[in-house]
């Protein structure tokens, strides 16, 4: 029986970057009893993780040789293949998760290189403040090698609920990127929103109450959006886009009025009223999307 199949959930870890995200999941490898293995350019960075039982290795090359699973965390690409270059040699058999946030095309290639060194290759993208990590709270997707998914399932799940998104190692870089851009999307609307009521002296904080109990309830639409967008059907009897335009334009004239600028709604604004435009008034606020498509834009 191999060492996997026999303890499974003892498998030697290597993290490769100490940040505040690499020294969670670091501790979250120890905790759940993986010998682990750290490496950091700060060594420093390691010592609480040496008192509680990791090995401190001396290079990348050293923290790849002893961990099956290697996890890398750092700050961008250019630094992950820096680091992993020199440790071409030590790569075959391994796994390779990649943590680190990145862009798909960084990824695809990163994913192609470790496959040129006889290692699997898992690239991540972790939705979890480091404080988190190892809760409930935490969930990463994985794309990749799904061999490799699957026989270290159990211990990536260590981190935060795992699920493999496909196995073209770019995908969980497009999901990271889009859902990024929901987040970013919010924080816009919120700042302009905190923006706004401090025309009239409200407060952020006495702002913030109702507008987070608005934004739950109106976050419960997005499932029934996803539908209409799959199926390219936005017939509507509700808000629709002729009522969404409006109401955006007189939030836009308000603003204005306000003295404040309209920069963060203003494209929204030009997406409803180019549905609009194309006869589209009666459909949902849904179809907006229909204006951002790659061959909207030509």
């Amino acid at each position: 029986m191999s060492a996997i199949a026999a303890a499974p959930h003892r498998i030697p870890v290597s993290v490769i970057g100490l940040g505040n995200l690499g020294q969670a999941l670091a501790d979250a490898f120890l905790t759940q009893g993986h010998p682990t293995t750290v490496w950091n350019r700060s060594a420093g960075k390691a010592d609480a993780l040496v008192a509680r039982g990791a090995s401190l290795a001396s290079t990348p090359t050293d923290a790849v040789a002893a961990g099956e699973l290697v996890v890398v965390a750092v700050l961008d690409y250019d630094t992950v293949g820096e680091l992993l270059l020199p440790t071409a040699g030590a790569l075959a058999g391994r796994t390779v998760v990649n943590l680190t946030t990145g862009t798909p095309p960084a990824a695809r290639a990163l994913g192609a290189w470790a496959a040129d060194q006889q290692a699997a290759y898992l690239d991540g993208a972790v939705y979890a403040v480091p404080q988190t990590i190892g809760t409930s709270a935490a969930f990463v997707l994985y794309s990749g090698d799904e061999a490799a998914y699957r026989t270290y399932r159990t211990v990536l799940d260590t981190i935060g609920e795992g699920s493999l998104v496909g196995p073209a190692p770019e995908l969980s870089s497009v999901y990271d990127t889009a859902l990024l851009s929901g987040m970013y999307g919010m924080f816009a609307g919120f700042f302009q929103a905190v923006a706004l009521a401090d025309t009239e002296g409200i407060g952020a904080a006495e702002l913030t109450r109702p507008l987070v109990r608005w934004l739950t309830a109106a976050a419960d639409a997005l499932p029934a959006f996803a539908e209409e967008i799959d199926a390219k059907d936005y017939a509507t009897t509700t808000s629709n886009l002729e009522i969404n335009a409006v109401g955006l334009r007189n939030i836009l004239s308000t603003t204005e009025a306000q003295g404040l600028p309209t920069d963060l709604l203003a494209p929204l604004q030009r997406l409803f009223d180019d549905q609009v435009r194309a006869g589209h008034a009666a459909s949902s606020l849904s179809r907006a999307v229909e204006s951002l498509h790659a061959d909207a834009l030509r």
